[in-house]
């Protein structure tokens, strides 16, 4: 059953392409808004969206994110937002038969944790998610995808992938699918989740149907969290991931389309910056391919400057998922400027590879470190690069200031999502995805307690982006700092993410 005819979808694009402004972003960069709240139960907080994913192929850009996002975990239901012409034009929506608020209704309490992939094989688009219930605690019941068999502009009932048995909680899931025509398993698509019920223990999954059916993969057995496969042109599926205590950032790689899975390599312990005034942030790998198949790795790190006193976002790659490059900064400002940059989504533009690849960051920024729940300044920055990450053009503003008593408060941290995302469209221009919070439309300044609502939609830039004329920079006289260590310590038991 689908929740979107073509009449709707139509109307959808025109009111959507208007939906449009500008912030004061330093290279004068028009936002367009792609998708709001319409959700009014009243147990969780609106109009709030929060942690967009996003994936291009062709011509065709599909984007999701949390909608309507609980204290305690969770949101009302996802949405989706769809441009069929590299990001000019958009239709959206909010998915079908998966949450209780979902049109039709779905067996779930709350969904969470939105990922999408493209499986060009069967010519199905996928939004993978959680569902959650509450009867007995927040509880990680299913790992589902929503399929759509029409370029992204109407979405069918959730595919369950996974459901929990005995003491299971699923947790922080991930989708990928081999696009590559010339591969062994071209049309294999692949769904990491946790299982935070059991120290967070790694599950992936396979499909062979454009998403109909699954199968449980041999994976080692590791506590982990926040994984994202990639899939190299030989078919090759590599898999950046966190251990559970996010402490430490490693990769298992599959060979034979999935089956199994080896041994995590570890790629570097992390050294991470608490980010100031309480907003929910976490050293979360990003992850991309080129169109040669390294693989490219981000998250954000703090080992290049004195004291941890604020993060970087640093990169490593490999050709083969067990060999990685010295971790590098990416340099946006200095290491001795005051700025704290997190929540990192990368995009490799798959035409280019190599020397020559583009790369396009989006990411979270405070311009002083050191603030507070009060003083803190919430940005949304942007850098890029056309030479494989050894160059950068200049970083820049794409929306903010925000408050963070705009955003929707959680058990942890004001929040913008554990993650977010880039993607280039066919053209070569690159898409940001992000939530962008405004003062509450009533009821005060604090989206917490805003009577009736927040003011947080998710946008992208109107126009694509490329890397930006003016200084290009580097970072190869950067250093880590000897003995860089994290200014917290490890949590004890094992992280939940949702």
């Amino acid at each position: 059953m689908w929740i979107t005819t073509r009449r709707a979808v139509a109307a959808a694009f025109a009111v959507l392409f208007v939906l449009s402004l500008s912030v004061g972003a330093f290279a004068n960069v028009t936002l367009t808004k792609l998708s709001t709240d319409p959700y009014t139960n009243t147990t969780s907080q609106h109009k709030t969206e929060v942690e967009p994913d996003s994936f291009s192929f062709g011509s065709t850009i599909v984007a999701t994110t949390q909608v309507g996002r609980f204290n305690d975990g969770g949101s009302s239901n996802i949405g989706w937002a769809t441009s069929t012409d590299g990001g000019n034009i958009w239709a959206n929506g909010f998915l079908p038969g998966l949450t209780v608020f979902s049109s039709p209704a779905g067996p779930y309490d709350r969904a969470t944790d939105p990922a999408v992939a493209y499986d060009a094989a069967h010519s199905v688009w996928l939004i993978n998610s959680l569902g959650l219930t509450t009867s007995s605690g927040v509880l990680g019941a299913a790992v589902v995808v929503n399929r759509s068999t029409d370029g992204g502009l109407t979405w069918g009932n959730a595919v369950t992938v996974r459901t929990v048995s005995g003491n299971q909680n699923f947790d922080k899931n991930w989708i990928v699918c081999d696009t590559t025509s010339t591969s062994p398993f071209y049309g294999r698509c692949y769904v990491e989740y946790d299982d935070n019920g059991n120290g967070n223990a790694l599950h992936m999954e396979y499909s062979t149907d454009g998403g109909l059916t699954w199968t449980a993969s041999s994976v080692p057995s590791v506590g982990v969290i926040g994984g994202q496969p990639v899939v190299q042109p030989n078919g090759t599926v590599v898999m950046p991931i966190d251990n559970a205590n996010e402490s430490a950032i490693g990769a298992t790689v599959s060979t034979n389309g999935g089956v199994s899975y080896g041994s995590i390599t570890t790629i570097a312990t992390i050294k991470d910056h608490t980010v100031a005034g309480s907003l929910r942030s976490g050293p979360l790998p990003s992850a991309e391919v080129d169109g040669s198949g390294k693989v490219y790795v981000v998250w954000q790190d703090c080992r290049f400057r004195r004291g941890c006193k604020s993060n970087d976002i640093v990169m490593t790659t490999s050709t083969n998922g067990t060999t990685w490059t010295p971790i590098v900064r990416v340099p946006i400002g200095a290491t001795n400027d005051h700025q704290d940059n997190f929540i990192p989504g990368i995009a490799v533009d798959k035409s280019t590879s190599g020397g020559n690849a583009h790369i396009a960051i989006t990411y979270y920024f405070y311009p002083t470190a050191n603030c507070s729940s009060s003083t803190c300044q919430l940005d949304v920055g942007y850098i890029s690069s056309t030479s494989g990450g050894s160059s950068w053009g200049a970083s820049t503003q794409l929306a903010g200031p925000m408050t963070l008593s705009w955003l929707p408060n959680t058990t942890q941290g004001r929040m913008v999502g554990d993650y977010i995302s880039s993607s280039f469209n066919n053209s070569g221009l690159a898409h940001g995805l992000f939530a962008v919070a405004n003062a509450p439309t009533a009821g005060g300044t604090d989206c917490a307690t805003a009577t009736p609502n927040c003011d947080e939609a998710m946008y992208t830039n109107a126009t694509g982006l490329s890397q930006l004329s003016g200084v290009v920079v580097t970072s190869s006289g950067d250093h880590p700092v000897p003995n860089a260590a994290s200014d917290h310590a490890a949590p004890s038991s094992p992280i939940t993410v949702r």
